[in-house]
């Protein structure tokens, strides 16, 4: 085409784009910070301890693998203890990205779970108490799977089963450490 409607490349304009595209990209991965893990420690427990570790050796990694259904890569993890009471900060993939989830443990039974930083797009609606609350009093039993059904969310399936998860990697890692002291 040639003439008044003939299409023009403009540069300045493609760096505009180009910058636009990029600026809502970034928007799109936003996390949101619910509750720092030093908040909720604190709140769980009444003070933040000075963190333990626990080391995974490949017994307890192999049950790990089962709970995660996968390969769990790390080495050690990070926990906080107050007597019969523990607290574990958790990331695990939703659909593609990492929610951040703190669990408090006592007596080997959950006190509370909280989603503390979402990065989806989607699925949010698992940081909510009407979802959460579920988790309370649940214990893992003798499969390694929670002794309490956890309904679903529609729409939020990846993170519904990532909460599920990290739950019970937790109430696991709990009885290994209060176990074993």
């Amino acid at each position: 085409m040639t003439g008044a409607f003939a299409p023009v490349f403009d540069p300045m304009m493609a760096r505009l784009f180009i910058l636009l595209a990029s600026l809502l990209c970034a928007t799109a991965q936003a996390e949101d910070v619910y509750l720092t893990p030093a908040e909720f420690i604190q709140q769980a427990l009444g003070s933040v301890p000075k963190p333990a570790v626990i080391w995974l050796d490949d017994s307890v990694k192999d049950d790990i693998d089962q709970i995660m259904a996968r390969r769990y890569e790390k080495l050690r993890v990070k926990y906080w203890r107050e007597q019969d009471q523990t607290v574990w900060i958790m990331d695990e993939i939703g659909k593609e990205s990492p929610i951040t989830v703190g669990i408090h443990i006592k007596n080997s039974q959950i006190q509370q779970v909280k989603v503390l930083i979402y990065r989806e797009s989607r699925g949010d609606e698992v940081r909510h108490d009407f979802f959460t609350n579920q988790f309370i009093d649940t214990r893992l039993d003798n499969e390694l799977q929670l002794d309490q059904h956890i309904d679903g969310i529609t729409g939020a399936t990846l993170s519904v089963r990532a909460l599920t998860k990290l739950s019970r990697l937790a109430l696991y890692l709990h009885n290994k450490v209060t176990q074993s002291k």
